[in-house]
């Protein structure tokens, strides 16, 4: 089964108020899905964001976001640099890949000397 996990690629301090216990000490963070498995470990191009405050511990979903925290928020969307998606394949993958072309070439090596 795929595991998937959210990489931090980006934290950020701000300073707005919280719309909840009007704090001025908000984190605002940004992950990155990343799959692992047994054949294959995928970088996704999945950019997720959380706001968070750090005195009440709530996460401050969109609906809420004052228009402060709206322009705090594109300006910090513009300097994350997520990963490439890419994929690495892991190096079971490459032998049962490696042991089913050997199988293979033995399966038509055997037919074309007509022993099976």
């Amino acid at each position: 089964m795929a595991k998937e996990k959210q990489i931090v690629i980006k934290d950020a301090e701000i300073s707005n108020n919280c719309p909840v216990c009007f704090n001025q000490e908000l984190k605002l963070t940004f992950y990155q899905k990343h799959k692992y498995n047994l054949f294959f470990q995928r970088i996704t191009g999945e950019v997720t964001s959380e706001i968070k405050c750090k005195k009440c511990y709530s996460i401050i979903y969109p609906v809420n976001w004052t228009p402060d925290i709206e322009r705090v928020f594109e300006y910090y969307n513009k300097l994350v640099e997520p990963d490439r998606p890419s994929i690495r394949f892991t190096t079971l993958f490459y032998a049962l890949l490696l042991l089913l072309i050997v199988l293979a070439g033995t399966g038509v090596y055997l037919y074309l000397e007509g022993i099976i």
